[in-house]
């Protein structure tokens, strides 16, 4: 009886033994054999590299990385040679579409992103994010503006001259750009020829005299840099945060006394649905340049949430405050920030926190 007890023993262990081997064999199996479009959406939880590196754990992911959706490229740690083989052979050797591409870099690759961008065109891209951090300024490649699916576009420290033949992005709704130089009419057709855009961001700019924002689909705008005009055209335009950079040259914010045009008009008239406003910086100083208005041709009856930075000094300050506030019947909040002469700028924190604040449509 002992012995056939062993016996019985032995046989339960080796049958839950293989019976483990079996399902750790099956679920291997499924693994292996799931479709290519579903392997490159778990490679795109890892980085670059490591998705690259699954193709050494069998012959069923040896390519499964070149299925990826989402690529995402820093050069970190990486050498400068390296990195540039890396990128090179990711989208070389990708063979379907790449929905989203990621882009930061710390060294200088100007040889290499006109190569890059090109095979990143051919791809298809809905969302293109390119931080270039080296210091100095790129020149954006011409065939980016050939990438038709574009829904998302983010460039920083970069210099953008659109083609002669641009035919605009029909598709794109998010575009922000920092760090950038270009010019009046580049940027004018840019947006112009984005024809769903909903949200815009202009952050710190070079080489732009006169903004004209056409976007009649727009509905989140930022803007932060030097410039000398604003003429906004954004019927839907709900959350707004405008800001002329203190480093402008002087004769851009010095009120025109006998001007006999609105500049708050010419900026703000169109903005029929308006729901938060914030004016720093010294975009006050701008708006009350010329003739002030105390009735807007079109009341903001929408308008919930306004920020303003002010120097009650200035009384024509004073007085486009109030004009604002006027034509603002439905009005719930207001946050004021006083700038004096004696008081440096407010700090990038403050600022920031205001964005932030009335940004919120839940706050509102």
């Amino acid at each position: 009886m002992l012995g056939q007890f062993n016996l019985d023993s032995e046989a339960m262990s080796t049958c839950k033994k293989a019976r483990a081997e079996a399902t750790s064999i099956v679920s291997s199996d499924r693994l292996s054999n799931l479709p290519p479009e579903i392997k490159g959406n778990i490679l795109s939880l890892l980085n670059v590299e490591e998705a690259v590196r699954t193709s050494t754990l069998s012959s069923t992911w040896r390519d499964a990385w070149t299925d990826m959706p989402v690529i995402c490229l820093r050069d970190g740690n990486f050498t400068r040679t390296k990195f540039i083989t890396l990128v090179d052979m990711v989208l070389s050797l990708h063979k379907g579409t790449i929905e989203e591409f990621y882009i930061s870099v710390k060294r200088s690759y100007h040889d290499e992103l006109a190569r890059w961008m090109l095979m990143l065109s051919r791809r298809s891209p809905r969302s293109v994010v390119i931080k270039l951090n080296s210091g100095l300024e790129y020149r954006i490649p011409s065939c980016l503006f050939s990438m038709g699916n574009l829904m998302f576009l983010l460039m920083e420290n970069c210099t953008i001259r659109l083609p002669l033949l641009f035919q605009g992005f029909k598709r794109l709704t998010h575009l922000s750009l920092k760090l950038f130089s270009s010019t009046d009419m580049d940027i004018k057709n840019l947006i112009s020829f984005c024809p769903v855009l909903t949200d815009l961001r202009l952050v710190r700019f070079e080489g732009l005299r006169c903004l004209n924002i056409q976007a009649p689909k727009l509905e989140y705008l930022k803007v932060v840099g030097g410039f000398e005009d604003i003429n906004l055209d954004a019927p839907n335009l709900e959350w707004a945060f405008l800001s002329l950079d203190p480093k402008a040259k002087a004769y851009q914010s010095v009120p025109i006394a006998h001007d006999t045009e609105s500049y708050v008009r010419k900026s703000l008239g169109s903005l029929n649905d308006i729901k938060a406003l914030a004016i720093s910086g010294i975009f006050m100083k701008y708006l009350s340049k010329g003739c002030i208005l105390t009735k807007f041709p079109a009341v903001f009856h929408r308008l919930e949430h306004i920020c303003l930075v002010i120097s009650f000094s200035d009384q024509r300050q004073v007085l486009t405050a109030c004009s604002l506030l006027q034509n603002a019947p439905n009005l719930k909040k207001l946050d004021m920030w006083v700038r004096t002469p004696l008081v440096n700028p407010l700090p990038p924190w403050i600022i920031g926190s205001m964005f932030v604040q009335f940004t919120t449509p839940n706050q509102l």
